[in-house]
């Protein structure tokens, strides 16, 4: 069977794209809705009542009998044994919109190998997992939506390995808005889990736990034409069997995809963690909150893709760091970079190009897409700030850099560094050099800086950097090498 069963969460979805949203609930609307969720199921599949529907009220009850589903894909070398039914409850509302409702619980064993590797053994926990939210025909999307779950987790062993994760509880809400841009929509979600647990050990592997208070989740989706989408989804399962596609069919996928692109206007992504800890044979360390945040923006011929990171409070016990070194270990750190001025009008424009068809795009076809991403080759990176912090330095760095994908030797840079207290740090690795004298040319080195520092009214010192395309470098307006 070449359709998965992820192709049955599908159709739960989509199924209800042409259901009856009358207000009786009778056996006839069961069956027709039944109908629309299986017939995007595989053929193995549906037969097997692994998806029965029938009236409850004043709803509908979906069961979704997961040990069927699986019985006809289930190779020779998998096997799992506790799967249950689950049931949704559908509401049909009178604007046309259904209410979905769920309270279910997963309990399961089970053990699967792949050839050259060794047997893997799995258990999945989730206590309960609770939903509601309100379905929309028209995108075959959620509009809205809660979910929490409870007493989640997952243990993985081989005769290596072995991992184990828990989470003592989550919830997260989702909500959408109309897009600025006309039939577009905006999705957001957000949520905490609390008590997550990890834990890694093996026969030859020493222990590492890694714990955190919780973990907070915050993104956004935005201009998404999930009316498009959808129907590209329902292409692609209505071919998923078929080894190639006819040139109609083909046309046709294009034509979709032109009409959805761009696929979204903006996204952004950001992930907490609070009070991390990490323990290990090796050593402690942790810190008291550590940030991850992904954006996507701008227009579509000048998009930026940025990319950052930081952790305070951070913390490290191992004895593999002498303890005169510890104070060079940073107890704050931030990282931020992007790839800006994209054109994915451009990009998309040349990928609609090749031959879907083709078991894989061609290596032209490839390099030409990433020459109209990048404005004819060209690659512009910012990191907008990188900093790092200690009790014996305080260092920032910022710029920009602009290169080529065809010649990495033919690049510029423009960069701003800061350094606060630099007397401080000199004196911390002069004094560290007594015992290492390899140091003394890291020491020669920051004061050579120093001198060609600039100071600002915060006192902190200043090193504005240079570097044409053709050599030159120059640090606060001095030229340090002349052009090649």
């Amino acid at each position: 069977m070449k359709l998965n069963v992820v192709t049955a969460a599908s159709a739960i979805m989509l199924g209800f794209v042409s259901a009856a949203s009358a207000v009786e609930i009778n056996q006839s609307g069961a069956d027709a809705l039944k109908g629309n969720l299986t017939r995007l199921l595989p053929k193995e599949v549906a037969p097997n009542r692994a998806i029965t529907v029938k009236p409850a009220g004043t709803r509908y009850e979906i069961i979704s009998d997961f040990e069927k589903m699986l019985k006809a894909a289930r190779p020779a070398n998998f096997a799992i044994s506790g799967l249950v039914p689950w049931s949704i409850f559908a509401t049909p509302q009178d604007d046309g919109l259904w209410k979905l409702e769920g309270n279910n619980a997963l309990d399961v064993t089970g053990h699967f190998s792949v050839a050259g590797q060794p047997r893997t053994d799995f258990t999945y926990v989730i206590g309960s997992a609770i939903f509601s939210g309100i379905f929309d025909p028209a995108i075959s999307y959620l509009r809205s939506g809660d979910f929490s779950t409870k007493a989640l987790r997952f243990t993985s062993k081989t005769a290596a390995e072995n991992v184990a994760v828990a989470l003592d509880s989550s919830t997260y809400k989702l909500t959408s808005s109309p897009s600025s841009a006309p039939e577009r929509t905006n999705f957001a979600v957000s949520g905490t889990a609390l008590g997550f647990v990890e834990t890694i050990g093996g026969h030859e592997i020493p222990p590492v736990e890694i714990r955190a208070d919780s973990l907070d989740l915050a993104a956004a989706v935005n201009g998404i034409k999930a009316k498009e989408i959808r129907d590209i989804v329902v292409f692609i399962l209505d071919h998923a069997e078929t080894e190639k596609l006819k040139p109609a069919d083909s046309d046709t996928l294009k034509t979709m995809l032109r009409n959805a692109f761009p696929l979204v206007t903006s996204l952004n992504e950001t992930i907490g963690v609070n009070n991390l800890t990490i323990s290990s044979t090796g050593g402690n360390g942790g810190a008291k909150s550590l940030d991850y945040n992904v954006a996507l923006d701008g227009p579509t011929n000048a998009m930026r893709f940025g990319f950052g990171m930081s952790a305070r409070q951070i913390s490290f016990d191992s004895p593999l760091v002498p303890a005169a070194y510890s104070a060079f270990l940073p107890d704050a750190l931030q990282m931020q970079f992007a790839l800006s001025d994209m054109d994915f009008t451009a990009f998309s424009e040349e990928l609609l190009k090749a031959d879907f068809n083709q078991d894989k795009m061609s290596d032209d076809s490839g390099k030409e897409a990433a020459q109209k991403l990048f404005k004819d080759g060209n690659l512009v990176m910012e990191f907008p700030k990188i900093a790092a912090s200690s009790s014996v330095y305080d260092a920032e760095i910022s710029g920009t850099v602009r290169g080529r994908l065809d010649n990495e030797k033919e690049y510029s840079m423009e960069a701003t560094i800061l350094a606060r207290d630099l007397d401080r740090t000199i004196a911390a690795v002069q004094d560290l050099a007594k015992s290492n004298p390899d140091l003394n040319q890291l020491s020669f080195g920051l004061m050579m800086a120093k001198g060609f520092a600039k100071t600002d009214p915060d006192g902190r010192q200043r090193w504005e950097i240079n570097v044409a395309r053709d050599g030159a470098v120059s640090v606060n307006g001095q030229v340090i090498k002349g052009a090649e």
